[in-house]
């Protein structure tokens, strides 16, 4: 019974995250905090009552999080942030997913990297272009090795995953594993 509820929460999560609305969301929030207003400049193709009803959703799974609240004119700010869940489809959700829901999911994530990629096309400072970087490298690991290097990777880059300081840049850091069906 246990393992049903699980999996059935993890459908749930993915099928919150996955919406392509709250997938913009999320990507604009990934690693930052921004105001609703920020958020409603940012993504001026959604309106503002379909943006607060999205907003609304992922705050009551926990995905995002209300981490400052401020009056201005009468009206309360809320500046919001990912959340306990950081909207992370895990495994477990990967593996519940059928290949529509799989599809969607992979589309959403490579249209998001997509959005960075024209931002930083779009920004003048040509500077910022010494950041970035993308290679592809086919690895040869069992299931044991696999865990071994997420969890290897999660000790090295989670000293970074912290909150801005002076002189650091946001750079997003996207990984991708594609088990090839030819060996």
């Amino acid at each position: 019974m246990v393992g049903r509820t699980l999996v059935a929460e993890e459908q749930q999560i993915a099928d919150i995250v996955l919406h392509p609305v709250r997938m913009k969301i999320i990507q604009q929030l990934g690693g930052r905090s921004m105001t609703t207003t920020q958020l409603r400049e940012a993504l001026p193709e959604v309106k503002q009552a379909t943006l607060y009803r999205h907003v609304a959703a992922l705050l009551e799974a926990d995905i995002l999080a209300v981490i400052e609240e401020r009056h201005v004119r009468g009206a309360t700010e809320r500046t919001l942030a990912l959340g306990d869940r950081m909207a992370h489809v895990g495994h477990g959700e990967l593996q519940a997913m059928d290949a529509v829901q799989l599809r969607s999911a992979f589309t959403m994530f490579l249209s998001g990297l997509s959005n960075d990629f024209e931002r930083l096309l779009d920004d003048d400072r040509t500077d910022l272009r010494g950041s970035l970087g993308f290679a592809r490298a086919v690895l040869h690991l069992d299931t044991q090795d696999l865990e071994k290097l997420q969890t290897e990777l999660m000790d090295v880059l989670t000293p970074y995953l912290e909150k801005r300081k002076e002189g650091q840049r946001r750079i997003a850091f996207a990984t991708v594993l594609i088990p090839e069906t030819d060996d």
